[in-house]
């Protein structure tokens, strides 16, 4: 599910595991490095990941204007298309802007099962191997492959319910840079989150930043509490886990993306002239000070300043 540029992804191997004998003198962590350059391979870079943006029938061109007013950037010009494996029809564009790429959508029929619920979407260098990568990993085929009209796409699901859309182009495109990199933010169950982190880990190559089973949970609207708050990196981005039991004041669980501003009371002041709603901030926590945004056609974003998680 995508609006995307057109240009050829040059096909890319991913290199094959080397074998050793059993004279080698290489030690287990140059092969568990081998291991995840091999998947970091899978990942063409964050500025090509998408937050996927649904806006409710009509709001396409306020959101975007909304968006560009608070964030700068640029878009790509709207287009009227089925990006779907069953028949649907769509506005959609891609706004460039310099905390992130977004790719949004104003269906004009109803939205198939179960787009939507993704969250992002993850441009792949090697696609068959990323779907290889993903059942490897512990995830499965939410969406079986489908092509559309400048590539092949796919959703899988990591454990836990959390929904990603994969994606190659024929076509390479060539984006900038993003001045800072958004997280995906992800709400887990605590059941859930040691074979979360496993899989998405395997499949994305990333690290553990850090694990704060003590964090204010002030930042989740539940003030005097504590929750595990888990930052994750890797080649596709950075990743916040919140794990919790799921008793969740509105709005939280219902942003899918954090954007990193310069600061944010600037950034606020520019989102309400634009016509989007602050719900709920600023509110200092984990060294930043965030709020939650309701921007024109209903997309809901968290936004913060304070330092950046770095990417692997």
């Amino acid at each position: 599910m995508k609006n995307r540029v057109l240009a050829c992804l040059l096909p890319m191997a991913v290199a094959s595991t080397v074998l050793l004998s059993p004279a080698s003198s290489t030690s287990a962590d140059s092969d568990q490095e081998a291991d995840r350059s091999s998947r970091e391979r899978i990942a063409v870079g964050p500025q090509y990941d998408t937050a996927h943006v649904y806006v409710a029938p009509g709001e396409l061109a306020a959101f975007t204007a909304s968006w560009k007013a608070t964030f700068g950037g640029t878009s790509t010009a709207v287009a009227d298309t089925d990006v779907t494996p069953t028949p649907s029809r769509t506005k959609s564009e891609l706004i460039f802007s310099p905390v992130g790429t977004l790719s949004v959508f104003g269906f004009e029929t109803p939205v198939p099962y179960p787009f939507g619920a993704e969250r992002t979407g993850w441009l792949l260098k090697d696609f068959d191997a990323g779907i290889r990568r993903a059942r490897a990993s512990g995830a499965h085929l939410l969406v079986s492959p489908f092509s559309d009209p400048i590539g092949r796409d796919a959703v899988i699901q990591f454990p836990g319910g959390i929904n990603t859309q994969v994606y190659w182009h024929t076509t390479a495109p060539s984006y900038q840079p993003l001045a800072t990199v958004p997280e995906n933010r992800v709400y887990v169950p605590a059941d859930a989150v040691s074979a979360f982190t496993r899989s998405y880990l395997a499949f994305t190559g990333g690290s553990v930043v850090s694990d704060d089973r003590k964090a204010d949970a002030g930042e989740i609207g539940l003030s005097g509490r504590t929750y595990r708050r888990i930052s994750l990196s890797s080649p596709f981005g950075n990743t916040l886990v919140m794990v919790t039991d799921g008793h969740l004041p509105y709005p939280f669980g219902r942003e899918t993306t954090g954007y990193r501003v310069t600061r944010l009371t600037d950034t606020l002041a520019k989102a309400k002239s634009a016509g989007a709603t602050v719900l709920w901030g600023p509110h200092r926590a984990a060294g930043r000070n965030s709020a939650l945004v309701r921007f024109p056609g209903g997309y809901v974003a968290e936004i913060h300043d304070g330092a950046e998680t770095p990417t692997v």
